[in-house]
């Protein structure tokens, strides 16, 4: 299995540890059924607003490689 890397709000590349895990923060906390509520996560000093491109990428990967 590849890295998730995301990039931060200051075009950062950060590596999720965790996919699974962050997928069901963001379900959990920044989102509104399924869709990214704009709002603003922070994983180890790294900045992220939730749209919907983050989102999915998270999405996809988890289901895309089964975890």
């Amino acid at each position: 299995m590849k890295d998730l890397i995301l990039t931060d709000d200051s075009s950062r590349e950060y590596i999720v540890k965790d996919p699974k895990r962050l997928y069901d923060h963001l379900i959990e906390y920044h989102a509104t059924n399924e869709k990214a509520d704009h709002s603003v996560h922070e994983e180890n000093g790294f900045y992220f607003t939730v749209t919907e491109d983050l989102f999915k990428k998270v999405e996809n990967f988890v289901l895309n490689n089964k975890i």
